[in-house]
Parts: structure tokens; C-alpha cells; sequence
């Protein structure tokens, strides 16, 4: 069945990690046996387990923090956002070459999508590029609300304000308060040229906000729920609710933290931990929304971890494929299972983009 996965750090994986992902998984493995940092050798995601698993389109992101030294795993690296900017504009380019090289197909409209899609459930995928929108994950690259139109014409597509801890516009993870006061004209500028709004990672106060002062199309690429896994990462059912009647789809992830109450990352096992928690999640989202159109997948993984903290019977990113038959078996119909793992999204893009 084909997926579509609404979160992969693909450029900050082969740059900042250094990652050929070009290779087949446990080569990438390899080449990082003996380096003794959090998620080396256990890598879960590579171009090739993309394709053996289905996963015909994924949204890719842009990924270039500033300096928080409070956060752990330091992956904020800059000291300024001139610096961020110049980074991000690097990830893209890398995008970029894997799109000329034939290996990428970048979607940046509807039109493209639907053909992508339709050439992914045709009968030989063999020789169809792998699909991405391009997405940025903390809008510290954006060097102020003016930089929006540059960025659209780049071919950003979708922006999430905040990461961890603060950015310049907004309130993320692990923090209170709402927007910052360019925050607000960042959003505007957003909806004025059509770029979507990405409320993941928001703080509480933030994520009211940004939906009272933004009428765009919304998304929740990668967010669990806080009533399975109490944490201020993850979403509230009301938060749920109010995402729903904005006609948005949320990507259930899947790092174990999210996934299971109190892991303590280095020390709970992830045999504890198996994919059907997944379903648990995807499952709520449908139960509050009473539907299932609104519940999808966007995974995550190799998202600053790798297989040490991901459900035991996932081993590369191919084992997305064990998910349609645990909704079946929890008495999800064909067409709902096909909505979860695709057509929710191509739905969602459909209407954004009309």
C-alpha cells in the first residue's frame, strides 16, 4: 500500500549526520559502528527502505536551529540566524541535487501531487522518483516575515514557527507563553502567500494563538496524544478537536517517548514498546474526531534517534507496511486504512492547495 509519511529529516540526516542516503540502511549502519554518540549505527530510514517499503511521498524538512545550550540533544547549532538562513538554503540544495539527479520528485502543487500519487498506485513503481514537499521545522532560518516570499518561490511549502525551546517568532516544546511579537506578521505573510501552518512543536499558549491570527490550511505533522502520553509535546483532545474543525490531519509519530508513559530515553527498552502503540494513537484521533479523516502517519524516525528508541518490531522504515492490517484488525474498513496511510493527506493537500 502506498504511504505517506508527513515527517523525515532527510537533509539534516545526510549533512549534519553525514549520512549517505543513498545507501541501503545497514550500510549506513556500518559506517557508523565505533562512533559512540546517541542513535549511531541504528539508523532506520535510507532512500532505498523508502521505496521497499511504499513510501511514495513524504514531506522532507529544513532543519537549522539556533543555539539553545539548555536543550539535550544539542542539535541547535547557530548563533545567529544570518547563520540558520545559510544552513537551511544548504539542506535545500541538497533536495535539489537528488531532484536532478531523478532519484526526488519535488511536489509543489496539486497537480503534481495527484499525478505523483496516481503514478505510485500504478502497476510498475520502479522507475517513479520518490515525492517530497518541503517543509521547515522552526522558522529560525526565516530572516524576518518579508523573507516568506522567497521562501515560497524556493519552494517551501509548509512552515512549523517553533521547535524546542524558543525561536524567534514563537513558544515550542518544553516552554510557556505564546507568539513573539514578529510572530504574529509571520503568520499573516504565511496565509497571504498560501504556505501552511505546521502547529507541531507549539507551545500550548502559542497553538491558540497561531490558530485565532491564522485562516490558512493547518496541519499536525508529527504529534501524538497527551491524554495516552501525558507531556506538553503532544496533543490535547481538545487541541484535537479544534484541529479537526479546521479540517487538519495529524501524523502520529513514532519515538518511543511519545508512545509510552514515562520512557526515560537511554534506560527504558523498546522491547516495551510495540507498533500497535502507534495504532493506539491513530485510534484516539479517529475516536474524537468520529471519523477516520483526520488520522495519519508521520513518523519521525531518525529524528535525533534511531532504532534503540523506536516500537521493537520496527526495524527500517519498510515495517510501516505491519500498520494496515492492525487497523484492520481493529476493525478500521479498506477505505479508512487506505485514508490513514495516504489518502488523508492527498485529501488535505487537495483542499489546501485548490
Amino acid at each position: 500500500m502506498l504511504i505517506f509519511d508527513a515527517h523525515l529529516d532527510l537533509a539534516w540526516n545526510a549533512i549534519d549526520w553525514n549520512r549517505d542516503l543513498l545507501q541501503p540502511v545497514e550500510k549506513i549502519r556500518e559506517s557508523e559502528r565505533g562512533i559512540h554518540e546517541k542513535a549511531r549505527g541504528v539508523s532506520t530510514v535510507s532512500l532505498p527502505e523508502l521505496r521497499r517499503g511504499q513510501v511514495g511521498i513524504f514531506i522532507a524538512t529544513l532543519l537549522a536551529r539556533l543555539l539553545r545550550p539548555t536543550h539535550s540533544p544539542p542539535i541547535e547549532r547557530y548563533a545567529s540566524m544570518q547563520a540558520a538562513c545559510g544552513a537551511a538554503y544548504g539542506q535545500l540544495a541538497y533536495y535539489r541535487a537528488l531532484e536532478q539527479q531523478g532519484v526526488l520528485r519535488w511536489i509543489k502543487d496539486w497537480a503534481a501531487l495527484d499525478a505523483h500519487a496516481k503514478a505510485w498506485q500504478g502497476p510498475e513503481t520502479a522507475d517513479v522518483p520518490l515525492g517530497f514537499i518541503l517543509s521547515m521545522e522552526g522558522a529560525d532560518p526565516v530572516l524576518s516575515p518579508e523573507q516568506i516570499e522567497e521562501w515560497w518561490q524556493a519552494g517551501l511549502r509548509i512552515i512549523g514557527p517553533a521547535h524546542y525551546g524558543v525561536s524567534p517568532y514563537a513558544h515550542g516544546t518544553g516552554t510557556e507563553g505564546g507568539l513573539f511579537p514578529p510572530g504574529r506578521p509571520l503568520l499573516k505573510e504565511m496565509e497571504r502567500v498560501g504556505m501552511i501552518l505546521d502547529v507541531t512543536h507549539l507551545s500550548d499558549q502559542c497553538f491558540d494563538e497561531a490558530l485565532d491570527c491564522y485562516g490558512g490550511p493547518v496541519l499536525a505533522s508529527h504529534h501524538n496524544c497527551r491524554a495516552l502520553v501525558p507531556n506538553q509535546r503532544q496533543l490535547t483532545d481538545e487541541q484535537i478537536k479544534r484541529l479537526v474543525a479546521r479540517g487538519a490531519v495529524i501524523g502520529t509519530a513514532l519515538d518511543n517517548w511519545m508512545l509510552y508513559p514515562g520512557w526515560v530515553r537511554g534506560e527504558t527498552s523498546p522491547e516495551l514498546v510495540p507498533l500497535e502503540r502507534m495504532v493506539d494513537h491513530i485510534d484516539r484521533v479517529c475516536q474524537l474526531a468520529g471519523n477516520a479523516r483526520h488520522a495519519a502517519i508521520g513518523t519521525d524516525l531518525d529524528g535525533g534517534f534511531g532504532k534503540e528508541q523506536s516500537p521493537r518490531d520496527l526495524d527500517t522504515i519498510a515495517d510501516l507496511q505491519k500498520v494496515p492490517e492492525m487497523l484492520r484488525r481493529r476493525g478500521y474498513k479498506e477505505s479508512a486504512v487506505e485514508g490513514i496511510m495516504h489518502g488523508n493527506w492527498l485529501r488535505f493537500f487537495r483542499e489546501a492547495w485548490s
